[in-house]
C-alpha cells in the first residue's frame, strides 16, 4: 500500500469503527433501559425499538450506495453520519418508547456502509483492496467486543441516554474525520468487486449456495438481537451481578470466543476443510441456543451458554464473508456482498421484534426456542452446501486501449491450468480470476494479459 491508500484504509476503518461503536454500545443495556420508558408496557415494543435501526438500514443501504455513484461518495457519507447523529440525539432525549423508536429509525437511515466501501474502492488499487477491507472488518470485530464491556460501564456513569448522546458526538467526530483525514478520490467509478450491480442481482439471488449464506447471516443476527432482548434480564434475575457489572460476563466470554476462533479458521483454510469448520460452528451455535432455551436460571449456566455462543459466533462471523468471496461469481462479488449485508440488517430487525414479542407471550424459553429453530434450520440447510473450492481471487489490469473480445479472453483465461473462473470487464479495464490456492499457471495468464497492452 502507498501512503494515500494506507491513510484512506486506516481512516475509513476508524470512521467505520466510531459509527459502529455508537450502534454496539447500547446492545447489552438497551432492553433494561427501554423497559422503564413511558409506553414500554411489553417487550414487543422494546424489541421493535431495538431492531428498527436494522429495518431502515436494510431498505436504504444499497440505494444510498448507488446514489453515491451519482452525487459523490462523501456527500452520501456526510448525510448519513448527520442522520445518525440526529437519530442519536433524538433517542438521547426520549422519554417514551415511541420517541426512542423514532430515534432508532433515523439512526438506521444513515446507512453509509455501501458508500464507505465504494469510497475505499476509489482510493485503493484492486490488488490492495482486500487488505483495506480486512482493516474495516477487524475494526468492526474489535468494536463489537469492546462495546459489550464498555456499554454496561458507561450506562452506570452517564446512563443509556448519555450513551446515545455520546453516539451522536462520535458520529459528528466521524464526519469531521471524513472531511479532514480522508483524501478526495481523483476519480469515482463503479467497482464490481466492491459495489452492487442491479444487472447482476438475478444471478446472485438465484445462486443456491449464496442463498444458504444469506439465510445464515440473517439467522445469525436475528438470534443475536433476540438474545439481547432477553439475556440482560436473565442475568439480573440470577441476582449474581448488578446490571452495571454485566461486563464481567461479556469480557471473558468474548475473549474466549476470539482465542478459539483463530485456530479454527486457520485449520479450515489451511486444510481445505472450511465447510466442516463452518457446519461445526452452526451445530455449536444450535447447542448454545438450545441450552439457553432449557436452562437460564443459573448464573454459571448462562456463562457456559454464552461461552459456546461467542465461540460459534466469532467463527461464523469470520467464515461467512470468506465463503461469500469464494462462491460469488468473479464479476459480481460486490453485488453478493451487498445482498449479504442487506440480509444481515433484516435479521437485526426481525430478530429483535420477534424476540420481544416471544418474550412478552412465552418468556425466555419461547425466545430461545425460536432461535434454536432458526439455527437448526440453518444447520440442516448448510449440510447440503458444496464444499468451497480452495481458491483465491486475483486481479489483472488490461490495456487501456485494448478493444478486443472480452468474452473470448475470459474463456481463454478460464482454460489456463489452475484457473477456476475468469471475467474480463472492459468498463473497469480489469480481469477478475479465481485461481487454485495450491498451483496455477501464472506465466500463461500473464502472457494473455500482456497481449492486451
Amino acid at each position: 500500500m502507498n501512503a494515500t491508500e494506507l491513510r484512506a484504509s486506516l481512516g475509513l476503518a476508524g470512521i467505520y469503527a466510531l459509527r459502529m461503536l455508537g450502534m454496539f454500545l447500547i446492545l447489552p443495556v438497551f432492553a433494561i433501559y427501554a423497559e422503564k420508558l413511558q409506553g414500554a408496557d411489553n417487550h414487543t415494543l422494546i424489541g421493535i425499538a431495538l431492531g428498527s435501526y436494522g429495518l431502515t438500514q436494510a431498505l436504504l443501504q444499497l440505494p444510498l450506495g448507488m446514489l453515491s455513484d451519482r452525487i459523490g461518495r462523501k456527500k452520501v457519507i456526510y448525510g448519513g453520519l448527520l442522520l445518525f447523529a440526529i437519530g442519536s440525539f433524538v433517542a438521547a432525549g426520549a422519554h417514551d418508547i415511541a420517541t426512542l423508536t423514532l430515534g432508532r429509525i433515523i439512526q438506521g437511515a444513515g446507512a453509509i456502509s455501501a458508500a464507505i466501501t465504494a469510497l475505499l474502492a476509489d482510493l485503493t488499487r484492486e490488488e490492495n483492496r482486500t487488505k483495506a477491507m480486512a482493516m474495516i472488518g477487524m475494526s468492526i470485530g474489535t468494536t463489537f467486543a469492546a462495546s459489550l464491556v464498555l456499554g454496561p460501564l458507561l450506562a452506570k456513569y452517564i446512563g443509556v441516554n448519555g450513551i446515545f448522546a455520546l453516539t451522536g458526538f462520535l458520529s459528528l467526530a466521524a464526519l469531521i474525520g471524513v472531511w479532514l483525514i480522508i483524501p478526495n478520490p481523483a476519480q469515482s467509478r463503479f467497482h464490481s468487486d466492491a459495489e452492487a450491480n442491479t444487472k447482476r442481482l438475478p444471478a446472485v439471488l438465484k445462486n443456491s449456495q449464496l442463498l444458504r449464506l444469506n439465510y445464515g447471516i440473517f439467522a445469525l443476527h436475528a438470534a443475536q438481537m433476540a438474545m439481547f432482548v432477553t439475556i440482560p434480564f436473565a442475568l439480573i434475575k440470577t441476582g449474581h451481578l448488578d446490571k452495571s457489572q454485566h461486563w464481567e460476563v461479556y469480557l471473558p466470554v468474548t475473549v474466549i470466543g476470539f482465542i478459539l476462533m483463530v485456530p479454527a479458521i486457520i485449520y479450515g483454510e489451511k486444510k481445505a476443510r472450511l465447510k466442516q469448520v463452518f457446519v461445526g460452528a452452526i451445530a455449536l451455535m444450535t447447542m448454545a441456543q438450545l441450552g439457553m432455551a432449557l436452562a437460564l436460571d443459573s448464573f454459571w449456566l448462562i456463562v457456559a451458554w454464552l461461552s459456546l455462543y461467542f465461540i460459534a459466533f466469532n467463527i461464523l462471523e469470520a467464515t461467512l464473508p470468506s465463503l461469500i468471496s469464494k462462491i460469488a461469481p468473479a464479476d459480481a462479488k460486490g453485488t453478493a456482498i451487498g445482498v449479504y449485508n442487506t440480509s444481515q440488517s433484516f435479521g437485526l430487525f426481525l430478530g429483535a421484534a420477534a424476540g420481544g414479542w416471544l418474550y412478552t407471550h412465552y418468556g425466555p424459553a419461547g425466545v430461545f426456542g425460536f432461535t434454536t429453530l432458526l439455527m437448526l434450520s440453518w444447520l440442516i440447510w448448510s449440510l447440503g452446501m458444496q464444499p468451497p473450492k480452495a481458491v483465491r481471487s486475483v486481479m489483472f489490469h488490461i490495456g487501456e486501449s485494448w478493444r478486443g473480445d472480452a468474452e473470448a479472453l475470459s474463456r481463454e483465461l478460464a482454460g489456463v491450468a489452475g484457473v477456476h473462473e475468469a471475467s474480463v470487464l472492459l468498463a473497469d479495464r480489469v480481469a477478475y480470476l479465481k485461481v487454485s490456492q495450491q498451483q496455477w499457471d501464472e506465466t500463461e495468464v500473464r502472457r494473455l494479459i500482456d497481449a492486451t497492452f
